[in-house]
C-alpha cells in the first residue's frame, strides 16, 4: 500500500493519496487550497492515476480543489449528504468572519459528478476496500474512512482517515454552522473509541497518531471514556 500526504497552502490541511501500490489507480482525499501542483508531482512520482476524490467533510479547506482534480480526469467526488450543500455553496459551512476572510467571494467551482456516502457503506475503488463511518459533530456530514493497512509502512491492521473529527491531542471545532458538541461526543464514543489501539489515524490537520495514543492522552477521549461527557470545544486547526 502507498499513502502520501500532500500539504495544502492554507489552514494546514492534509490531502492524502492512497493506492494499492505504485503505478496503480488511487483515491485522493480532501484536496484543499493550493494543492494542485504538489498533488500532480506526487501522482507523477508514483505513476498513480486517480479514480475518485473522497471528502471527509464539506469545509472549503478540504474541498477547494475538488472540481479541478475531478474535472481534469472525469472522476467522481464522494461526500456525505449532510455536507452536500457545501459543495454547491461553501459559505454555508463558514462563519461570518471566515466568509469575510475570502472577501465575500469564493473562487470555487462545484464538481460535476458527485456521489453520496452512506454510514457503514463500503467503497470498492482503486483496488481498495474503504469503509465509511458517519461521524457528525465537526459538521453534519463528517465521515471517517477506514481501510486495511496491509502492505503499508505501519505495523497496524487498519488506517483511519479521520478528517476533522480527531487530531493528535485534540478534536475538530464544533462552533461553525452544522457543528454540534453533543454530536461530536457521540461520534467519539461510538465511532472512535471502539477502534483498535493500533489503528493509525491520518487526520485532516497535524501529524499522524494512533487510537491507542489518543485513548491514553487525548483529553476529549479520556473524558468521553470516563463519563460519556466532554470538555468545551477546543480552538482546533482548520476552518
Amino acid at each position: 500500500m502507498l499513502v502520501a500526504s500532500v500539504p495544502a497552502e492554507a489552514f494546514g490541511t492534509n490531502c492524502y493519496v492512497v493506492a494499492a501500490g505504485p503505478g496503480e489507480q488511487c483515491v485522493v482525499v480532501d484536496p484543499g487550497i493550493g494543492v494542485l501542483d504538489r498533488l500532480d508531482a506526487v501522482l507523477a512520482e508514483h505513476r498513480l492515476h486517480p479514480a475518485a476524490v473522497l471528502l471527509t467533510h464539506g469545509h472549503l479547506d478540504h474541498t477547494f480543489s475538488v472540481a479541478p482534480v475531478c474535472g481534469a480526469r472525469g472522476i467522481t467526488a464522494y461526500v456525505h449528504p449532510g455536507d452536500r450543500e457545501m459543495l454547491a455553496d461553501p459559505a454555508k459551512g463558514l462563519s461570518a468572519d471566515l466568509s469575510a476572510l475570502f472577501g465575500g467571494r469564493l473562487p470555487y467551482t462545484e464538481p460535476e459528478d458527485v456521489a453520496e456516502l452512506t454510514d457503514g457503506g463500503t467503497l470498492s475503488l482503486a483496488g481498495l476496500e474503504i469503509t465509511v463511518d458517519h461521524a457528525p459533530g465537526h459538521t453534519g456530514g463528517s465521515v471517517l474512512f477506514r481501510l486495511p493497512a496491509t502492505g503499508s509502512t505501519w505495523e497496524a491492521e487498519q488506517l483511519c482517515l479521520s478528517g476533522d473529527v480527531l487530531f493528535a491531542g485534540s478534536i475538530g471545532r464544533t462552533d461553525l454552522p452544522g457543528g454540534s458538541m453533543p454530536a461530536m461526543l457521540t461520534s467519539l464514543r461510538e465511532k472512535i473509541l471502539p477502534l483498535a489501539d493500533d489503528t493509525v489515524v491520518l487526520p485532516g490537520h497535524g501529524p499522524a497518531t494512533t487510537i491507542g495514543r489518543e485513548r491514553a492522552g487525548n483529553p476529549y477521549l479520556v473524558e468521553v471514556a470516563r463519563s460519556g461527557g466532554g470538555r468545551p470545544a477546543a480552538p482546533a486547526r482548520g476552518l
